[in-house]
């Protein structure tokens, strides 16, 4: 049987995985998993039911009650919650809130991580990325990429996409200090905490374009692929 081949990638909030793993998934015919929008998707649920975070038997409940899928479309990965798609909806300023507190209770973070386990066995390739992809999620992962960029560049980032898609019409400054506590809080938890896998190839997007990081990318893959051709 072919092992399938998975490349996670890692790193803080903002500093462009999301879109890096999907145009790799495309370059290479791959599927393309946002885990980050599963964990929105709880917490829109659990906004939505007055749900809190320290509420774990509640919460034990609801996890076991939503249904999350995504599909492809014309305008992007669609994400769906229950059959309702909230694609726009798990962007909104009241779930970027919330979604660090809820991704950070053990109970959600296992059942999440077991969804994301059953459907990258599935895949005869794969592309994850979040915060615990190659530590937690895909330790066996061919390719561990851990991006980072600076707090400046990544708080410009996310206001150019809040101004183009209309998700929020907060300021620089006030996204620049969101960024910094998110990364304080995701670096600091107790359960999966944001830091790089052992053997990640780390990659500063600060400088680069996002073409510029996809070709440095795509170097660092087509070299393992080799490794893994030769290795069979």
């Amino acid at each position: 049987m072919t092992q399938n081949f998975q490349i996670a990638i890692d790193g803080p909030a903002s500093s462009g995985k999301s879109t890096l793993a999907k145009r790799l998934a495309q370059h290479y015919g791959y599927i393309y998993l946002d885990t980050g929008a599963m964990y929105r998707c709880l917490s829109l649920a659990a906004s939505r039911a007055g749900i809190a975070p320290e509420e774990e038997k509640t919460l034990k409940k609801l996890l076991e009650e939503i249904e999350i899928s995504f599909q492809a479309s014309d305008q992007g990965q669609l994400v769906y919650l229950n059959g309702e798609e909230v694609t726009r909806a798990i962007r909104e300023d009241q779930v970027s809130n919330l979604v660090s507190y809820y991704a950070a209770i053990p109970l959600v973070r296992q059942e999440l991580v077991k969804r994301q386990q059953e459907i990258a066995s599935c895949a005869a390739g794969i592309v994850m990325d979040g915060r615990d992809i190659g530590t937690v999620v895909l330790p066996q992962a061919q390719v561990k990429i851990y991006l980072i960029a600076s707090v400046h560049e990544r708080a410009k980032r996310r206001y150019l996409e809040n101004q183009d898609c209309h998700y929020s019409d907060q300021s620089l400054e006030e996204i620049e200090e969101e960024i910094r506590q998110r990364d304080h809080y995701d670096m600091n938890r107790e359960e999966s905490p944001l830091r790089p896998a052992l053997d990640a190839v780390h990659v500063d997007s600060s400088e680069l374009t996002i073409e510029e990081v996809q070709e440095r990318l795509i170097t660092i893959i087509d070299e393992k692929k080799r490794e893994k051709a030769e290795n069979i």
